[in-house]
C-alpha cells in the first residue's frame, strides 16, 4: 500500500511492518498506539523504525492513518490508561478501617 507521511511516499505492507518492529522492545505508551502483534507500540516509535525519519519530521496521524489501512488496531491517548477512582479522605478512611470481612 502507498502512503504519504512527512511528505515522503512510502509503499509498506503489513508483512513489512510486522518484520521491521520484530525485536523492537515497545517504549511507554503516553499517547496514541498501534498494536503490532501482541504488544502496544507509541505510533511515533514504529513511525520511526518503519521511515527511518527523525519522529519530529511526521504526526502521529500521518502513521495512524497508514496503520490502519494496512489492518493494525490503533487507539487514542485517551483509551491508553483507565482513570483510576479519586476517593475522599472520609472514603479512604472508612476503607481502611473497615478491613477484611470474613
Amino acid at each position: 500500500m502507498r502512503c504519504v507521511i512527512a511528505r515522503f511516499p512510502f509503499d509498506l505492507s503489513k508483512h513489512e511492518v510486522l518484520a521491521s518492529m520484530k525485536g523492537i522492545k515497545p517504549e511507554p505508551v503516553t499517547g496514541e498506539s498501534v498494536l503490532i502483534g501482541r504488544r502496544h507500540y507509541p505510533v511515533k516509535q514504529v513511525g520511526e523504525v518503519i521511515t527511518r525519519q527523525d519522529r519530529r519530521d511526521f504526526t502521529s496521524g500521518e502513521v495512524t492513518r497508514a496503520m490502519s489501512r494496512l489492518g493494525f488496531t490503533c487507539r487514542g491517548g485517551e483509551e491508553s490508561a483507565p482513570a483510576a477512582p479519586v476517593l475522599t479522605p472520609l472514603q479512604t478512611a472508612s476503607a481502611l478501617l473497615s478491613g477484611p470481612t470474613t
